[in-house]
């Protein structure tokens, strides 16, 4: 089995071969951009199989990379399938296919064996798929077992039904952060190529280390997930006021996990850093890579002629478009273009050596080398995307807490104990509230706390808090060295 996205720029410059219209098939499809779609070891199409790819995202898979993860899985298991079970189809499989498939990808040695994390993600695409098939009437009924399971939900104990070869992920262990000196030291020496001592390294022959630490501290202080942060468009980067401590930056539902839009807040030191990637060596990047001829094929290209916070207006009178409307698949091919219909720059904030917008592969491979380059002087620093949202995570959480202490307007001589502080912090206000008001469910309070803008300001002070110890640390050892 083999994985392809489908592309309206290939369909183009293949349009009309053999009489039929790429194009026009991917269209009347109801195919975007960077839909995955399978094919079969002898080329052949499952129409119902890749009609539930299609479909995803009218089953509550609405992330464009949930929607290939899972593709990705089930393309694997067809393989499996059709290599070791005898050429049987997905549409044939049962338990014990699954079962043989899980001895192979849980307990064979080697690369093919994965975490329970990723085996319970297949699980998951599996029985999206059998949930689908059953409704659209392609399967009789399940064909893999379900087991009742408690499990624990924001309403308490639940009796959930899971599949039978469900797996407790007891492997990842606790969240792993950083202490702000080590991830300044990862930044530094990793992504920045300098010594541990904060001398420059004159062997270091690294390129793009400006633009890949300002990317690691946009996530250390918004606690964005990768998928979030590499999708961002130049345009929706909050502008710099004067007096102004942080920058709201609002995440489309269409590139956050869950489809949950939300607004995170980036600290003016980082904003600063984050105008000056964009206005010095991004804008020398694409005068060179335009006039080099990067961007000379249309086709590939979304053309906007306007574009601010919110919208984008695009070519040929397809009028005005919302930010937090433009899928991951759209925003990868969003690019200016002026009156002579020249095509500009690319409106995603993060671009390559080569002037075209970077894929997560590219930053994973960028941690991996800091990560190597740390292992190379000695230091035992291992980094990734998700360590840096955990580590947002926990200082955020201790200075959230410091500043609800403040908000209680103690007198400043008073002393607490800690078991005093624990029941005010960890003490069930929501509780009490619910039983003043004779609300019946706990979940009604939770709306007061969004009317609530002290909440707010604990937040941006809390920011405020992360800027200044930031900034301090820097000094240090900008001193130091």
């Amino acid at each position: 089995m083999f994985l392809y996205k489908t592309s309206s720029a290939a369909a183009l410059v293949g349009a009309g071969l053999g009489g039929v219209d790429a194009g026009r098939v991917l269209e009347l499809a109801g195919a975007r951009d960077g839909v995955p779609f399978i094919l079969g070891p002898d080329g052949s199409y499952d129409l119902e199989l890749n009609r539930f790819v299609r479909e995803m995202d009218g089953w509550g898979v609405r992330s464009a990379l949930t929607v290939e993860a899972y593709a990705r899985d089930l393309a694997l298991f067809c393989r499996f399938l059709a290599l070791r079970r005898g050429g049987r189809s997905i549409w044939e499989a049962g338990q014990e296919d699954l079962r043989a498939y899980k001895r192979v990808r849980r307990r064979a040695e080697g690369s093919f064996r994965v975490a329970a994390s990723t085996w319970n993600r297949f699980l998951a695409a599996l029985d999206k798929w059998v949930e689908w098939a059953i409704y659209e009437g392609l399967l009789e009924g399940e064909p893999f077992r379900k087991v009742e399971r408690t499990v624990v939900t924001p309403r308490g104990l639940a009796v959930v039904r899971v599949n039978a070869e469900y797996e407790q992920d007891e492997e990842s262990g606790p969240a792993r952060f950083l202490s702000y000196e080590d991830y300044l030291t990862w930044r530094d020496v990793g992504l920045l190529g300098r010594l541990p001592d904060g001398r420059a390294d004159r062997c270091w022959r690294g390129r793009n280390g400006q633009r890949n630490a300002v990317f690691a501290d946009l996530l250390v202080v918004t606690g964005m997930r990768l998928s979030e942060a590499s999708y961002l468009l130049v345009n929706e980067l909050p502008s710099l006021v004067e007096r102004q401590k942080v920058g709201a930056l609002a995440l489309a539902a269409t590139v956050t996990k869950r489809g949950r839009a939300r607004m995170v807040y980036v600290s003016r030191r980082v904003l600063r850093a984050l105008h000056a990637y964009v206005g010095i060596e991004r804008e020398e990047l694409v005068h060179r890579r335009a006039a080099a001829g990067a961007y000379r094929v249309p086709a590939q290209w979304l053309g906007v002629v306007g574009a601010g916070r919110t919208s984008v207006t695009l070519t040929g009178g397809r009028g005005r478009l919302a930010c937090a409307r433009l899928a991951v698949e759209d925003r990868v091919r969003l690019a200016r273009v002026d009156a002579a219909g020249t095509v500009g720059e690319p409106l995603l904030l993060w671009l390559g050596e080569d002037g075209l917008p970077l894929g997560r592969s590219t930053w994973q491979a960028v941690f991996r080398r800091a990560n190597d380059r740390c292992a190379s002087v000695g230091l035992d620093l291992e980094v990734s995307p998700h360590t840096l949202r955990h580590t947002f995570a926990v200082h955020m959480l201790g200075l959230l807490l410091r500043q609800t202490v403040r908000a209680l307007r103690m007198e400043d001589a008073r002393t607490l104990s800690g078991q005093q502080v624990k029941r005010m912090l960890i003490g069930d206000p929501m509780r009490r509230l619910q039983l003043l008001l004779g609300h019946r469910s706990q979940e009604t309070i939770y709306v007061y706390l969004d009317m609530l803008d002290e909440a707010q300001e604990i937040v941006l002070a809390a920011l405020a808090d992360w800027d200044e110890q930031a900034e301090a640390l820097a000094r240090v050892k900008a001193s130091v060295a």
